[in-house]
């Protein structure tokens, strides 16, 4: 059978997934302060996967992408349970979050919010659901 050419796609799709990808990443940094978070960006790292997926197909995506997304989700659960459960060992409202600056080397003053966890774990949970829902579909094909 012949394998159809996708050159034009592959080559455009090697560009919007990087691109995809590193906007998903300000989009996750920026949530506590501005609009996105781990939901979008989790979204839109799982548009530049998916269309990996259409572009080369299953069998390289999985080889360059050795992640089993359905494991994702129940991690990023536990991640945003166990930071939303923190609040409780302070004795702070439910879900309540703090900040503080720290000084590192390459990155100087840099602000970290316990926010970025509870996103962290959202982003993979996204992530997860959406990745596996999609390739699911995908892969259902009629006998």
């Amino acid at each position: 059978m012949n394998k159809p050419n996708n050159l034009i796609l592959q080559t455009a799709t090697s560009l919007i997934a990087f691109l995809l990808l590193g906007f998903s990443l300000y989009l996750f940094f920026a949530g506590h302060n501005s609009p996105g978070g781990g939901f979008v960006g989790g979204l839109v790292t799982a548009a530049a996967i998916v269309l990996l997926y259409m572009a080369y197909g299953t069998d390289f995506v999985d080889k360059i992408l050795p992640i089993n997304f359905r494991v994702l989700i129940p991690i990023g659960l536990l991640i945003a349970l166990l930071t939303s459960m923190g609040s409780f060992l302070f004795n702070v409202p439910f879900l309540s979050h703090t900040y503080d600056y720290f000084t590192f080397p390459i990155f100087g003053k840099v602000e970290l919010a316990t926010a970025t966890l509870f996103d962290l774990g959202v982003y993979l949970t996204v992530v997860g659901v959406t990745v596996t829902i999609i390739v699911n579909i995908a892969n259902d094909r009629k006998a």
